[in-house]
């Protein structure tokens, strides 16, 4: 008896490449024991076994792309695997070897089909090598299996640029005609350790990489008085903990701007491949920026617009807790039409967030502080929120981020007009 293991629902996604497949022919798995890994521009996603069993086929190959339903591994008993053999022991026992030699032999042969190429290379350090205009055919690799790894682009790329920078050449550019910056042996100074890179923060540094240099950002600073907003919210906060859940400002600021964005549907939009058009979205996604040990993530609160503040509340704990553990899946980072990044528990007085393309708009928050405000005939002290807006400056002028953050802090100072 055999069992068909397709790609199981992965969101939005439709095309999305095998990073590497983690069993051979002949492997005895358990159930939810990982059989291939996945990787999109912000997550790796490994595909579990349903049942326990052989495996009897392998469908894909590293480099292949898939997307929901696609056939991945068959799956037998692992009984019925047995079970031929123990019928002709002895007469067939010569031709039993060659099914197992001829196997891996075959293997290699799949891994360059859907014109992976020769290069053996995961999809972003493929993207990786493209920003940089080099070509993976001319980079030795270093990993397992001679697999070409981001250091190894980065080695190459920093051996081609010496040369060309030494004699002043033009071939000192990079691809995009950005000098590239100097090797330097820091062991010449003082005791050195190379560190690697988590995994979170290698996928998502080209994806950050392509947004600063794609968009033009500029960051609108202001300020709102969340004052009487804090009151309340610390009330709300002392009656969540008994119910297992607690309310954050960050509960408060994903309130508010989705009322912001209704009012100033640009910042909900995103840019049309043909650059001539704004694709206007009529549903409220809000990503916020998660930090975990592995690095920073960006979960999504869906439907936002149709949820309150105790609704809202507890989707900020139980995705945040899912980033921490490691155990957010690709559909719980998809489909955002805006982002909030908060650094407000750590510090700081303002900061340029990158925006998370193809959105438009992403808004910072630090720490809040008192501060003495003129109300007209005094001043008192009240309690002031920084917000720091990048936006993209095609899609949304000056003018249009001012009005926004006159918006949302208006919200935020105003806890009835939050509530319409």
């Amino acid at each position: 008896m055999t069992t068909d293991v397709h790609v199981p629902d992965i969101g939005d996604f439709s095309d999305v490449p095998v990073v590497s497949v983690l069993v051979s022919v002949g492997d005895v798995v358990a159930a939810e024991d990982p059989l291939i890994e996945l990787e999109s521009d912000k997550a790796t996603m490994e595909v579990p076994s349903p049942a326990a069993g052989k495996v009897k086929e392998i469908k894909v190959a590293e480099g292949d792309r898939v997307g929901e339903g696609t056939l991945i591994i068959v799956l037998e008993d692992d009984g019925a695997g047995d079970a031929p053999a123990t019928e002709a022991p002895k007469a067939e026992a010569p031709k039993a070897e060659a099914p197992k030699a001829a196997a891996p032999a075959a293997a290699p042969a799949a891994v360059t089909d859907s014109g992976f190429g020769k290069a053996h290379a995961s999809p972003s350090v493929r993207a990786f090598a493209r920003s940089l205009d080099i070509e993976l055919s001319k980079v030795n690799g270093t990993g397992r299996k001679g697999r070409i790894l981001r250091e190894d682009i980065a080695k190459f790329y920093k051996q081609a640029a010496a040369p060309a920078a030494a004699s002043g050449g033009a071939s000192a550019q990079g691809g995009m005609d950005i000098p590239p910056i100097p090797a330097v042996d820091f062991s010449k100074f003082g005791p050195v350790e190379n560190v690697e890179m988590s995994r979170i923060k290698k996928i998502s540094g080209p994806a950050l990489h392509r947004s600063w240099l794609n968009i033009p950002h500029v960051t609108h600073n202001d300020e709102a008085d969340i004052t009487d907003l804090d009151k309340y919210r610390k009330e709300m906060d002392t009656a969540a903990k008994e119910d297992g859940y607690r309310v954050t400002l960050l509960s408060f600021v994903v309130k508010a701007s989705v009322s912001a964005l209704k009012a100033h549907w640009e910042f909900n939009s995103s840019i049309h491949p043909d650059g001539d058009k704004l694709i206007k979205k009529d549903f409220y996604n809000i990503g916020f920026a998660a930090d975990t040990p592995n690095g920073l993530m960006v979960p999504v609160i869906k439907d936002a617009d149709r949820k309150g503040l105790v609704e809202i509340s507890k989707d900020l704990m139980e995705l945040s807790g899912k980033a921490r553990k490691g155990e957010l899946k690709g559909p719980d980072m998809q489909g955002a039409t805006f982002t909030i990044s908060s650094l407000g528990g750590i510090g700081g007085t303002s900061f340029t967030p990158i925006v998370n393309a193809p959105e438009v708009a992403i808004l910072g928050l630090t720490r809040s502080k008192m501060a003495p405000v003129w109300n007209g005939s005094e001043f008192e002290p009240r309690l002031m929120q920084p917000l720091s807006l990048s936006y993209d400056h095609r899609a949304v002028d000056g003018a249009l981020a001012a009005r926004f953050c006159v918006t949302l802090k208006t919200l935020l100072g105003d806890m009835r007009k939050l509530m319409w």
